[in-house]
């Protein structure tokens, strides 16, 4: 297993101004479902930043995603760890299948594996 990548997740109302905003710093919109959007660095595609304003399929929305090779197996290994796990892996009809675990700040983490 290996991490993909690692990005924020800020909550937001203001989807445009931040997709504008982030364009002033160089990045621009990749992904867009109404609710999320990300945004990457056409120079740099692992580097992005995820705006959320309700996630419709989960109970909470998370603090950062963090994409792996094989999500079956980080949430084995988190399950196994006794972390808190506030999502089970599911399959997202975006092409994604994922699970939400709490870290030991308190944050909530989407692992994510595209399909």
């Amino acid at each position: 297993m290996s991490v993909r990548r690692a990005m924020p997740d800020i909550r937001s109302d203001a989807m445009e101004e931040s997709r504008d905003f982030y364009g002033l710093l160089g990045f621009e919109e990749v992904m867009n479902l109404g609710w999320v959007m990300t945004v990457a660095s056409s120079s740099n595609p692992t580097a992005q930043v995820t705006f959320v304003s309700r996630d419709p399929t989960a109970p909470v929305c998370p603090d950062m995603s963090v994409e792996v090779t094989d999500v079956d197996a980080v949430y084995q290994a988190v399950l196994d760890s006794g972390a808190e796990i506030l999502r089970p892996p599911a399959d997202e009809e975006w092409g994604v299948r994922r699970f939400f675990v709490r870290d030991p700040n308190g944050r909530v983490i989407n692992v994510v594996s595209h399909r």
